[in-house]
This record gives C-alpha cells, sequence and structure tokens, in this order.
C-alpha cells in the first residue's frame, strides 16, 4: 500500500486543494488525515473535500479542543460545524494501522501514541523519544503536531516520521507539506498561490486569521525556530 498522508490542515482550504490535486497524480492506494483539520477558517469545506476523497480520519488535539470549545477561537470554530460535521468528527479514531509497501507496518497518530499533544522533535532526548514509543507494535509511527517534518530513528523503538503540516508550516518557507509512504518517505512541499490564501481565509472571521496564517503561509516561521519553541513546551510540562 502507497499512502498520502495529510496532516494540520486547519481549515486551510486553498493549500488542502493543491495537495489534493497532486496527490491525484500519484494515484495511491489511501489518504490519511491525521487530525487538526479543525480550528482554522474553512474547516466545512475542508471536510466536504476530505470526503469526497474518501480520505481516512483520525482525532488530533484541535478535534478535541473544537468539539470541547476550550476558548473563544475554538467556539467560532465549533459555530461553523454542522450537526453532521460533529457527529462525523466526533467518531474519528486517535489511531490507524496500515500495511506499507516496504516500509511495514505503520501506526498512524496525531502526535504520539500515547497523546496527542505530546511534543516530539528532533531536538528531543532519545531517551525521551524512546519512552513515548515504548511498546509500539509497528514499524513506523508517523505523525504531526509540530507542524514540521522529521523522519527519526532511535534504538529499538519504530521509525519517528512527522509528515508537516499542509494547512499551517512552521518550514521556514511557501506551500504545503505533506508525506508519501510506501516503499519509502517522501516528504512533499506543494506550492499555491499563499497571497490569495492569506486573503481568502482573513475574510471569513477566524480569530487572527491575517496574523496566525499571514506569518506560517509566508514562511516567515522557521522550522527550526519552531523546533526549539515546542521542546521548550516539553520541559515546562
Amino acid at each position: 500500500m502507497r499512502v498520502a498522508a495529510l496532516y494540520d490542515i486547519h481549515g486551510n482550504l486553498p493549500a488542502l486543494k493543491a495537495v489534493l490535486e497532486e496527490v491525484a497524480r500519484e494515484q495511491v492506494d489511501a489518504i490519511v488525515v491525521g487530525g487538526d483539520v479543525l480550528w482554522g477558517p474553512l474547516q466545512p469545506e475542508c471536510l466536504n473535500v476530505l470526503r469526497a476523497a474518501g480520505a481516512l480520519f483520525l482525532a488530533g488535539n484541535c478535534e478535541r479542543d473544537v468539539l470541547g470549545v476550550v476558548d473563544v477561537s475554538s467556539r467560532w470554530c465549533r459555530d461553523q460545524l454542522t450537526t453532521d460535521d460533529v457527529e462525523f468528527v466526533s467518531a474519528w479514531p486517535a489511531t490507524l494501522e496500515l500495511e506499507l509497501d516496504g516500509l511495514g507496518h505503520a501506526l498512524f497518530c496525531h502526535a504520539t501514541p500515547r497523546s496527542d499533544r505530546e511534543n516530539l522533535t528532533r531536538l528531543t532526548a532519545d531517551e525521551d523519544v524512546a519512552a513515548a514509543l515504548f511498546g509500539v507494535d509497528a514499524d513506523i509511527v508517523v505523525c504531526g503536531h509540530t507542524h514540521v517534518q522529521l523522519d527519526r530513528l532511535v534504538p529499538n523503538r519504530p521509525r519517528l516520521v512527522n509528515a508537516g503540516s499542509v494547512g499551517l508550516p512552521y518550514q521556514g518557507d511557501t506551500g504545503a507539506f505533506w508525506a508519501i509512504l510506501g516503499v519509502d518517505i517522501e516528504f512533499r512541499r506543494t506550492p499555491y498561490d499563499v497571497e490569495s490564501a492569506v486573503a481568502l481565509l482573513s475574510e471569513t472571521g477566524f480569530p487572527g486569521a491575517a496574523d496566525v496564517f499571514g506569518e506560517s503561509l509566508r514562511g516567515t516561521i522557521s522550522a527550526e525556530s519552531a523546533t526549539a519553541f515546542f521542546e521548550s513546551k516539553r520541559h515546562a510540562s
């Protein structure tokens, strides 16, 4: 099986559409959506497009936050969803397992197999990565959450791959970031018109859209600074 892994879309419909056009040319066997479709400007539209594409879904922390209404922005996001949207998203599992060509048995999760909020980065100590993957019966663990692509090995644990973020990347570059998994790992960057996207997303009323998406989509947040931020949150918790 050859799989397109799309993570952290965050209601960015222009980015998602660009990625799905590229995915269609790749003739993959499945599309796995790894959580955090929600918390963003155009969530219902993203859900509709992904459902039409026959995607497989798992939940992220933002699905939990939006459905649980934890703050002002999640309230706005929750108010955009229909009853059908809520019922659909509420049924998403925390993990998904598939057999991949060459890579073996894959476990897909949002952040780590044990948490949808845990941060694992290129700076995380080997022993902490090993602890997060302890007891996982898989050859590879595919995640997102930190919005930075990653491919990492620690002794006696599954290979850890972060597919990156389609809709809110922290890569120091423009485009939508995702991955194809099969015989090996192919990290992808799909270009699209980010200025038009920022304008569209800013018009929706999503709180702070121009700032939140403007910085990310224009590539002003580097992978290094994002990694350092997420790693600092690990030590603060």
